[in-house]
């Protein structure tokens, strides 16, 4: 199902879906503070914007090809 992309939040499987993770890692992201998530109303949603936070931090985070040759 896709998302039109001019959407302010999603929901946390469509969250998933779009960083191409499972619904039970998405939920480990979030409670771990990872990826940060609004609550409206009773519904907990995530920014968009707080994921491209998240894989901008993975960016910023040396990985173990940077330390290799």
């Amino acid at each position: 199902m896709p998302t039109p992309d001019n959407r302010v939040v999603l929901t946390i499987e469509e969250a998933a879906q779009r960083l191409g993770i499972g619904r039970t890692t998405m939920y480990a992201l979030i409670k771990t503070g990872q990826i940060r998530t609004v609550t409206i109303g009773r519904l907990r949603r995530v920014p968009t914007f707080c994921l491209d936070e998240y894989v901008q931090n993975l960016l910023a985070e040396p990985t173990h090809l940077d330390h290799a040759a």
